[in-house]
């Protein structure tokens, strides 16, 4: 079974640039697509970048050119590093892999803990 550890994130300033960080254990990392999805009270959780097991990054149009994805097969973890960070990105954010397919839906069965970024302006 997959377990997935976010950590990173905090309060910073608008514009600031903090990083999160997620290692999964179980699975098979290097062949799937990982996903950084992140949830608000009372919206619905949405899919905010994902990088297929061979690369290239997708990402989602608000945040296009301020957050960048990345992934260590060895160490079996994904990055997401956030740039010029506006308060509407305030969020919990989410790892997960699996099958591309699941991850562009974001339907998995367990998610980790999530890791809380908030963001002050």
């Amino acid at each position: 079974q997959v377990q997935l550890v976010e950590s990173g994130g905090g309060l910073v300033q608008a514009g600031g640039s903090p990083s999160v960080s997620c290692v999964v254990s179980g699975g098979f990392f290097s062949l799937n697509a990982v996903g950084w999805y992140r949830q608000t009270p009372g919206k619905q959780g949405e899919l905010v970048e994902y990088i297929p097991s061979s690369g290239g990054a997708n990402y989602l149009d608000s945040v296009k050119g301020r957050f960048t994805i990345s992934r260590d097969n060895g160490k079996r973890m994904s990055y997401l590093q956030m740039n010029s960070l506006k308060p509407e990105d305030t969020a919990v954010y989410y790892c997960n892999t699996g099958r591309l397919t699941i991850v562009v839906a974001g339907d998995f069965r367990s998610w980790g803990q999530g890791t809380q970024v908030t963001v002050s302006s």
